[in-house]
């Protein structure tokens, strides 16, 4: 028998705007004011701070109203060839306490987890949980290969050991457990005329779209939320990525894209100086001593992108715990620091808004990865 727990949840990720199935193309967001020394494809995952509490404990105390059970699948490791291979358990959560049954045609709403821990994603997804109830749906959260517990291998460390061993971390693999997942699940419950609905964001939208379109018998529909399914460099420029998030902060306030953009060449400045990564290991309050400006340049350009990702008008934790509107915030910081401030200075206390609004944090780690993103990288 699969293992159980139950969980409560809190917290908003897709937001509530239409309840009929759709798939909806939007844009991505981020960075786009950096010399082109550091500018690059943007990567949708950023390096972390140093957390004084772990993300579990964070989760359980956002508890409130949200249930479900904890249960394993077991995956092919390959579904495109005949190679003996080992399997794999894929781990999913799964809520009924709405659905009405395989009688009544219950839909199934199956949200297509993304590049981390499928408990993250399941806490900050509230508009599923709001309208199972009048849809009379259950709701079932499988997890993305190579994240979170659903690790082929068993661990992460022989997992990621090298490319042999990634190569199937593929959005096609993913798909394709997505399928076998859902069709067994259905067989098992005797539900196989019930309709199933996919939902996802960002890249967990990508592959809801994807799934619609590769696989259009398993499911009705997708809606694809905050989703760039067409961010390929053939396609769109990568630069359209950095663009976006530039004008979130431009829009926000002139001067603090401006200081912005003048600490990408203050940075490499200070940087290049004697003992220059030592001045900026305390600039920034980091826990270890800088090796090279490009590592601080991509914990900032995180921030920055992310911020952009969820610039909601209401407090957040999805990413980090994040006032409403957190950009202004951001440039309040930046722009209302005392004259005699430095840009360095500011900036600091502008991303400390992202990587720090609790107080919590002493230091700051730049290859800290909470959330558990770091197949992203390959993934990309």
């Amino acid at each position: 028998m699969p293992k159980t727990r139950q969980q409560n949840q809190n917290s908003l990720y897709l937001s509530p705007v239409i309840t009929i199935v759709i798939i909806s193309i939007l844009s991505p967001l981020s960075l786009a004011a950096q010399p082109s020394k550091f500018r690059r494809a943007p990567r949708f995952v950023g390096k972390l701070p140093h957390l004084t509490e772990p993300p579990q404990r964070q989760q359980r105390q956002q508890q409130q109203q949200y249930r479900y059970e904890t249960r394993y699948f077991e995956q092919r490791l390959d579904h495109f060839s005949f190679a003996d291979l080992p399997t794999f358990s894929q781990r999913y959560l799964i809520n009924t306490d709405h659905w009405v049954g395989p009688n009544r045609l219950g839909p199934i709403f199956l949200y297509c987890g993304n590049e981390g821990d499928i408990e993250w994603f399941a806490v900050n997804s509230g508009f599923v949980w709001d309208i199972a109830p009048r849809f009379g749906a259950m709701l079932v959260f499988p997890e993305h290969r190579y994240y979170g517990e659903s690790m082929p291998y068993g661990s992460t460390e022989v997992a990621y050991q090298n490319a042999t061993t990634l190569s199937y971390l593929t959005a096609e693999q993913a798909l394709a457990d997505f399928a076998v997942f859902i069709t067994n699940l259905k067989q098992n419950l005797s539900a196989e005329a019930s309709p199933v609905v996919l939902f996802g964001g960002s890249y967990g939208g990508m592959l809801a779209a994807w799934m619609r379109l590769k696989y259009p018998h398993i499911a009705i529909g997708a809606l694809a939320s905050s989703a760039p399914i067409l961010q390929f460099e053939d396609i769109v420029p990568p630069e359209t990525f950095y663009n976006i998030v530039s004008s979130d902060f431009k829009r926000e306030s002139a001067s603090c894209f401006n200081t912005i953009k003048e600490s990408w060449g203050e940075l490499v400045s200070v940087g290049q100086k004697e003992n220059g990564l030592l001045e900026l290991t305390k600039t920034f309050h980091l826990c270890r001593e800088l090796n090279s400006t490009e590592d601080l340049a991509d914990w900032l350009e995180s921030a920055y992108s992310y911020l952009a990702m969820v610039d909601y008008p209401y407090p957040s934790d999805f990413m980090m715990p994040l006032p409403g509107y957190p950009i202004r915030e951001v440039c309040k910081k930046i722009d209302n620091a005392p004259d005699a401030t430095s840009i360095l200075e500011r900036i600091f206390e502008g991303v400390s808004v992202y990587y720090n609004y609790t107080g919590n944090v002493d230091c700051f780690q730049l290859d800290d990865d909470p959330h558990g993103l770091d197949g992203w990288n390959w993934q990309v």
